[in-house]
């Protein structure tokens, strides 16, 4: 698995490298619908670590040679 995001890093948001996978709307929409990376959400802030970051997009990883999701 290749790492898009650093395991050992907390992102939150604003944070530029999480634009790979949405823009702030997107992420909001997200979470409302219990979609999209796991997060922390201390008060109002919105916390994400790089290792969840990275299982969620190998979880959305598509392989188009095996028809579909690998």
């Amino acid at each position: 698995m290749t790492n898009l995001f650093e395991n050992n890093h907390s992102y939150v948001l604003g944070d530029t490298e999480l634009d790979i996978i949405g823009d702030r709307e997107k992420l909001a929409q997200w979470r409302h619908k219990g979609m999209g990376p796991a997060y922390y959400r201390l008060g109002r802030k919105i916390i994400y670590r790089g290792s969840d970051l990275n299982a969620w997009a190998e979880a959305s990883r598509v392989d188009p040679c095996k028809g579909g999701q690998s």
